[in-house]
């Protein structure tokens, strides 16, 4: 009995594997994949990437950590939103009501319980998990590690444009400066992101109004965050 007790938790895990399921959804300008278990109404957990691109929550790098979800009850949605085939090729001018979208498309799958819907994001995946909590009020919380108060400019050789933009509109951002360039030429990223911010108009002009959401909020941010002030 010990040994049986011992062998459990690896033998609910593959059972919850083996009826698993993953599909690629049909979405526009995203690439989301849903992994589901064989259970039904299982709450949505939906792993969003940052500046790396690509679809982070979808490698293997984090294979464990989806089938950990799977394991307890969850479905997983992997969504990449720029840097793969059919995506634009920059975080530049992100859509969200296209991210929300493919959210909506795997909400609508008879195992998934829409009203139970948790977005975890990092870095400008936190920022993205925020955003859409505070135009979209079907999200029921966020997990946001190391995002940032403000939109910023896109990941761009001209950092003229705005990371996302809401039904066609880009959302304000804090623009660069001239202060920010010596940190820039320097690699000094997270000196660069403190001189932009020293324009205050900008920063409460571009600020991400997390009064709107609908549901509670987990924030983690690093102590000596190399990158911006999160």
């Amino acid at each position: 009995m010990y040994y049986i007790y011992k062998l459990l938790p690896a033998l609910l895990l593959t059972f919850a594997l083996q009826s698993s399921a993953q599909d690629t959804l049909r979405t526009e300008q995203v690439n989301a994949i849903l992994y589901t278990g064989g259970d039904h109404k299982q709450p949505l957990v939906v792993g969003l990437g940052g500046s790396e691109g690509g679809n982070a929550w979808a490698s293997k790098h984090w294979k464990a950590t989806r089938d950990r979800f799977l394991q307890e009850g969850y479905a997983f949605l992997a969504i990449g939103y720029f840097g793969l085939p059919g995506t634009p090729d920059f975080l530049e001018k992100i859509a969200l009501d296209k991210v929300h979208d493919a959210i909506r498309t795997a909400r609508n799958n008879k195992k998934i319980d829409p009203k139970k819907i948790a977005l975890v994001g990092g870095s400008r995946g936190a920022d993205l998990a925020l955003l859409l909590a505070c135009y979209y009020p079907d999200i029921s919380c966020v997990v946001a590690m190391m995002p940032s108060h403000t939109v910023f400019p896109g990941n761009t050789n001209h950092f003229t444009t705005s990371s996302w933009r809401y039904q066609d509109q880009e959302l304000p951002f804090v623009p660069i400066n001239e202060a920010a360039i010596p940190f820039m030429v320097q690699g000094n990223i997270r000196g660069a992101f403190e001189a932009m911010l020293e324009d205050s108009v900008a920063e409460e002009k571009a600020l991400i109004p997390v009064e709107r959401m609908n549901g509670p909020v987990l924030f983690l941010s690093a102590t000596r965050d190399e990158i911006c002030p999160s």
